[in-house]
């Protein structure tokens, strides 16, 4: 028996959408309770109960284990041959094709192929699938972009327990890889702990893709961008190191103790000679020394950073931080523990004469300085709670620019390698800051909490477009930075040029003008008989304006009521 029901509807009632209303409450059914039922239950009072319509759900959260994940190849040399013929004898090979080709079938299924392939062909040759209709609106949107950055790697020290990140230093070649130098700084903390460094290749962040086993910890580390294959490091113990990565992973030659620094090396960089073996290194023992790969026995100058030009050791100056650019290979910066930066030139004739000029630039020690690299006589440096910018130009002034103080140390800095305006620093708290000085001078145009650990080390790639930073615990954060923060826009090289040429004359002027005002002073105070101060009134005021600066700092913080006293 066939059940069948037809169901008509108007074509145009299809896909109406269907209309509700209000209507009121309607009793469908209605069941009187049962008195008689009510002996089969007890009575239960209070009672307590819930419906839900939806279903119930419950929310869980899951930390999987990291897998290991490994790239393998295969390598396919010659297949597809009959078992009869082997294909490293080309007389075997060249025969079975001459006789495959004479066969009728080889010649109709290339014929029957060929149409096909070129009726592809020709479908695409009609239209050009990547042809770029509005490229002109894109570029204005990418202007109108907002600076962002994102994580996309993390590298983890892959020794327990972790140890500081010090340096970072990308490969030369595409950037294809990082090599990052582990040591801890903390006294008497690195006598149990791994002395290994790695090279990680960005693609397989979870296995280092060589180990360096130097003899004591290595503190900076860097490529030679002449020849790849060698790096140079600066140990714990002030020795110079070498290695080159073809060979593997142990140091091919290395200073002798008694010819090496006598403190952590801090700074070491390859100069551009024409043998590319010779490199310079610098060291809190107060002392710069020159060194060849060739003839690793002793070095072959000496600077000692004593700026009151007497080469006297005793009164050196620790060099806590080292830049040097190729676009001027005879001059270097060092960045003392005493807040002293020393512009050097090596073509002096003698050691006090290579200490040009002197920066007097911050409270405690700069921890990085560097040029910029369109600018070079234009150079960064961070030290205390700010970063400050120079000019060679300007010998006695002040900084020209600088940031405002923070609430936590600024430990390192770098310029963007394509914009000349930008600079990243990071800091004691964990956060990357992202200046455009173009737009933003008293504020970052970008601030990122990359990690809850103080970051050490900041580098960023030749393109700009990746920056690494590195903790106090070990880990390797790369960000990638939105297109408006890696590429140079028009005119941005002039107008970075303007700005910094009419800062340089601004505190010019305010140099002259405090020189005028102290002269004047001076002549006031020789036309008036001396007077003597009273040191407890003195006192008294110096400590007035101290409380009130703490007051003044902590209202605005909003930790204390406007009217509190």
């Amino acid at each position: 028996m066939e059940i069948k029901y037809e169901y008509s509807r108007k074509r145009s009632e299809f896909g109406r959408p269907c209309v509700f209303s209000d209507l009121l409450a309607e009793v469908t059914v209605n069941i009187p309770p049962d008195p008689a039922l009510a002996e089969d239950f007890i009575p239960q009072d209070p009672v307590d109960f819930a419906v839900q319509e939806g279903p119930v759900l419950a929310g869980h959260e899951v930390n999987t284990e990291r897998s290991q994940v490994t790239i393998r190849g295969v390598n396919h040399v010659e297949g597809g041959w009959p078992k009869h013929v082997d294909p490293k004898n080309q007389e075997l090979t060249t025969r079975y094709r001459e006789e495959v080709e004479r066969e009728e079938v080889y010649t109709k299924t290339i014929q029957r192929l060929g149409f096909v392939v070129e009726h592809y062909i020709k479908q695409n040759n009609t239209i050009d699938i990547y042809e770029e209709y509005f490229e002109e609106e894109e570029e204005e949107d990418e202007d109108e972009e907002h600076p962002s950055a994102k994580i996309i790697c993390v590298i983890r020290d892959p020794n327990n327990p972790r140890r500081m990140c010090t340096h970072l230093s990308w490969h030369p070649d595409g950037n294809r890889a990082v090599a990052v130098a582990y040591c801890s700084l903390d006294f008497q903390e690195s006598r149990n702990l791994n002395s290994d460094s790695y090279v990680w290749d960005v693609e397989k962040p979870y296995t280092p893709e060589l180990t360096l086993k130097p003899s004591s910890p290595v503190v900076t580390l860097e490529y030679n961008s002449k020849d790849w294959y060698h790096m140079l490091g600066g140990c714990y113990n002030g020795q110079i190191v070498y290695w080159d990565t073809r060979k593997g992973g142990l140091p091919m030659e290395m200073t002798p103790v008694e010819f090496s620094h006598r403190d952590p090396v801090y700074g070491a960089y390859w100069l551009p000679s024409r043998t590319g073996t010779e490199c310079f290194s610098g060291s809190t023992d107060g002392q710069v020394l020159w060194w060849d790969i060739r003839k690793m026995s002793q070095p072959s100058e000496r600077l000692v950073l004593d700026i009151s030009r007497q080469d006297q050791l005793k009164d050196a100056l620790g060099a806590s931080s080292l830049d040097f650019a190729p676009v001027l290979p005879t001059k270097f910066l060092v960045g003392t523990e005493q807040g002293i930066i020393i512009s050097c030139n090596r073509d002096a004739k003698t050691p006090p004469e290579k200490i040009a000029n002197i920066f007097r630039s911050h409270i405690g020690a700069v921890y990085r300085v560097t040029r910029n690299p369109f600018f070079p006589k234009v150079f960064l440096s961070v030290g205390d709670w700010t970063a400050r910018i120079w000019t060679e130009e300007l010998m006695d002034s002040s900084s020209i620019m600088e940031t405002r103080y923070h609430s936590s140390y600024l430990m390192n800095t770098c310029w963007s390698p394509v914009k000349p305006a930008v600079f990243f620093t990071v800091r004691s708290d964990g956060v990357l800051d992202i200046w455009d000085i173009l737009f933003h001078q008293k504020e970052p145009s970008l601030s990122v909490k990359v990690s809850n650990d103080p970051l050490l080390s900041l580098c960023s790639q030749d393109n700009g477009r990746i920056v690494g930073c590195a903790t106090k615990m070990g880990n390797v954060s790369l960000l990638e930075l939105s297109p408006g923060l890696c590429t140079i826009r028009k005119n941005e090289k002039t107008l970075t040029s303007t700005m910094f040429e009419r800062e340089a004359r601004r505190e010019k002027v305010l140099q002259d003008k405090y020189k005028e005002r102290l002269l004047r002073e001076q002549e006031h105070l020789r036309a008036q008989p001396e007077q003597q101060e009273d040191a407890v009134q003195t006192f008294q005021q110096a400590r007035e304006d101290f409380l009130a600066s703490i007051k003044a700092e902590r209202r605005r913080r909003g930790l204390e009521a406007p009217g509190e006293g």
